[in-house]
């Protein structure tokens, strides 16, 4: 019931949140003041990086306390934070998700950091969209990662089978062929295809394949639904087929880890590239296969944002502003591609993310972003999101009628659309 609370309603408490002003309004804190951000990582690899910069930044600045970086489920990361900020607890700085940015940016709960971030006009004007209003930048694009498609190529081999990247070089790699791949390995005993964060709730994830039908969850100006449109019936039968009569992709309630060598193929971006550094197995990215409307990238994208709630909102800014420098975003680049345009290349982020070739990082990050579109995301998102998702729970069986289903998923959203 919490949960359903909170997405109902978490455009209504940001607006509320920010009529009631910022952290200004309390009395002045003595002594040294801790910064909190939330994020949904707990790699540790990631965590070291953080503690690192936020080392550094103290060393020339008595008055900031600790700086923590509090990680919150990923599962349940913008609940969790509403939550926080309901209960008067909001953290200084927050990690935000882009179907979140809707809400975030449009209440006015965040601060504006154009006048306050390095170099504003590097951005990559693709990068900072979802974050922007009235031409002011309210969070800041800290990674923009396509996804791209981790590979066993051990898995592949003993199944007999082409890899991608000899597939790529006959202008074969497409989803039929993928699924052919995943197929056979799935029949030797292991899984074929995963999606990270997926997993049957996160349905958002599965636009890294229906895009390639050219299937969108909503229209562009966000009035109509479009889960029953010719394009998304056909990606959705083809994902359903590859489920439930081919094997390719595990079913529900199966686990398959990736990273531990339990499936052929992961969809996921380059952070996860961190959990492939002790592997045992031969391993490839590549970009999404082609979808029957051709070649294309998904994106997904994180901001941080700094409430206006909290009580150290300027000094959290200022933190935001060191975070994010060229310098610092360099070192981020290794796991969260950059916004800036003068790291986007694949010598420059190769020199921060060793386990991936440059030709991997130009073909699945740097034209990734070039020609991507975001994750879907929607004015009351979150709302939305549990709709959707209770609505699709009827697909994962294996005599589901993908039309019907669909046509169910319109029927409950449509009016939560504003049309």
């Amino acid at each position: 019931m919490k949960t359903k609370l909170a997405a109902l309603t978490l455009s209504a408490l940001l607006t509320v949140t920010a009529c009631g002003g910022g952290g200004g309004d309390a009395p002045a804190a003595q002594g040294p003041q801790p910064l909190r951000m939330t994020i949904w990582t707990s790699n540790e690899a990631h965590l070291k990086l953080f503690k690192e910069i936020a080392d550094d930044y103290r060393k020339t600045r008595p008055e900031t306390g600790e700086i923590t970086f509090d990680p919150l489920p990923f599962e349940n990361y913008t609940t969790t934070l509403t939550t926080q900020i309901a209960g008067g607890n909001p953290p200084d700085l927050a990690w935000i998700l882009e179907n979140s940015a809707p809400d975030f940016v449009g209440s006015g709960a965040l601060v504006p950091l154009k006048s306050k971030i390095q170099n504003p006009g590097e951005l990559v004007p693709a990068a900072t969209k979802l974050w922007e209003k009235d031409g002011e930048l309210f969070a800041y694009p800290f990674s923009t990662s396509p996804f791209g498609v981790f590979v066993n190529t051990d898995l592949v081999k003993a199944a007999g089978q082409k890899t991608p990247q000899e597939l790529i070089k006959a202008g074969q790699w497409d989803w039929e062929h993928a699924n052919e791949i995943n197929k056979a390995v799935a029949a030797k005993g292991k899984h074929g295809l995963t999606i990270w964060d997926f997993d049957y709730k996160g349905w958002d994830n599965l636009a890294t394949i229906w895009r390639g039908w050219g299937a969108t969850a909503y229209s562009e100006d966000g009035t109509a639904c479009r889960f029953n449109s010719p394009e998304m019936v056909e990606a959705m039968t083809f994902l359903h087929t590859m489920i439930f009569k081919d094997k390719a992709m595990p079913a529900p309630g199966t686990v398959a880890d990736f990273f531990a060598g339990d499936a052929a193929m992961v969809v996921a971006q380059i952070s996860r590239a961190a959990m492939l550094e002790d592997g045992e197995f031969g391993w490839d990215l590549v970009p999404l296969p082609a979808g029957p409307k051709g070649e294309y990238a998904v994106i997904g994208q994180a901001g941080i944002g700094v409430l206006k709630k909290s009580p150290n909102a300027e000094a959290a800014a200022d933190f935001l502003a060191f975070f994010t420098d060229e310098a610092n975003s360099a070192k981020l680049a290794a796991y969260f591609p950059p916004a800036r345009d003068s790291l986007l290349t694949a010598e420059t982020m190769a020199k921060t993310s060793p386990l991936l070739k440059p030709e991997q990082l130009q073909e699945v990050v740097i034209d990734g972003i070039e020609t991507g579109v975001v994750k879907p995301g929607h004015t009351g998102q979150a709302e939305l999101a549990q709709t959707v998702r209770a609505s699709l729970d009827a697909l994962w069986v294996a005599d589901a009628d993908v039309k019907t289903v669909l046509d169910g998923v319109c029927a409950k959203i449509q009016p939560m659309l504003g049309a």
